[in-house]
């Protein structure tokens, strides 16, 4: 039973996320409740079936594929904090190069979070999916983690196409700046931050990093000490 409970809560996860790409049901759902209320409908919507998706994981039979060590769970609680500030960072903010992003306000002369990286989003979900898969090695969080983690990194090329594509000549200027590679326009000198820190967001994220920190335990059942 347990395998089924855990079968169903991956089905209805993918089938929740299909949603956006059926036809009419999307903009039919902004007309009735207005964008924001489609936003905050479907992020509820997808935070409830992810956490019943890694409940339902912690049920399934245990089925060992490797030993944790020590240093697997300090990899979750460094990966986690940087996970969450990109995440908080990346969503909404001026980013014409992620799904995640808006393309009102970009400066591509300050590009902000598309600066430090064009996919803010999919770095924190294959941070949060890696981190979590190689401190789980058992069949269950593997099923789990696994295709987050090939979803995340297959998915920023595909992402960056289709943008590039939509951008038609634009690309280039709208990039000049920016890396997809967290850190690489940094390196290279393409980009220097600036301009006032976004204190107001990363407060968010340190909140978020306390809850989630706090809360894994009880909502879980794994502590989230190293």
């Amino acid at each position: 039973m347990d395998w089924i409970e855990f079968a169903l809560a991956m089905t209805a996860f993918a089938l929740s996320h299909r949603i956006p790409a059926v036809p009419g049901l999307r903009s039919g759902l902004v007309r009735r409740i207005g964008l924001r209320g489609y936003v905050a409908l479907f992020s509820a919507l997808s935070v409830g079936l992810l956490v019943w998706l890694i409940v339902a994981a912690g049920r399934a039979p245990f089925v060992p594929l490797w030993d944790q060590v020590p240093w697997h769970r300090w990899a979750v609680n460094i990966a986690m904090p940087v996970a969450i500030v990109l995440a908080v960072l990346g969503t909404g903010a001026p980013n014409p190069f992620a799904f995640e992003g808006r393309s009102a306000g970009f400066d591509p002369d300050r590009p902000g979070i598309a600066g430090l990286t064009r996919q803010p989003l999919l770095w924190a979900l294959a941070l949060w999916s890696g981190a979590h898969l190689l401190a789980n090695g058992d069949l269950a969080h593997v099923l789990l983690f696994g295709p987050f983690l090939l979803m995340a990194l297959l998915g920023m090329p595909l992402v960056e196409r289709r943008r590039r594509t939509a951008m038609a000549g634009g690309w280039d200027r709208l990039a000049a700046h920016t890396g997809l590679v967290p850190f690489a326009a940094l390196a290279t000198g393409r980009w220097r931050p600036g301009g006032r820190p976004p204190v107001a967001r990363l407060v968010l994220a340190a909140a978020v990093w306390a809850a989630v920190w706090h809360l894994h335990g009880a909502v879980i059942g794994v502590s989230a000490l190293p």
